[in-house]
């Protein structure tokens, strides 16, 4: 059985999923559901700020030290 095949052995059909929600909503209760859900966009939002911040201060640092780099090889030719 290829990797395919244990992929959708696990994964839940409409009937399981309908269980889950049903799960859900009886321990949570309808009007937590979406505060809930609120929260985990949130975090989700949070999450993927701090990821593009993180990138583009590892762009900056390569660019700068891409310029340092450049600095150097134009001092080194000049005393040449």
């Amino acid at each position: 059985m290829g990797l395919g095949g244990i992929i959708m052995l696990w994964m839940p059909g409409p009937t399981e999923l309908l269980l889950i929600f049903l799960a859900v909503l009886l321990l949570f209760g309808a009007k937590r559901i979406p505060e809930i859900a609120q929260g985990l966009g949130r975090g989700i939002r949070d999450f993927k700020k701090s990821m593009k911040e993180t990138q583009d201060e590892i762009s900056s640092l390569d660019d700068t030290s891409d310029k340092k780099k450049s600095e150097l090889e134009d001092n080194s030719r000049d005393k040449q």
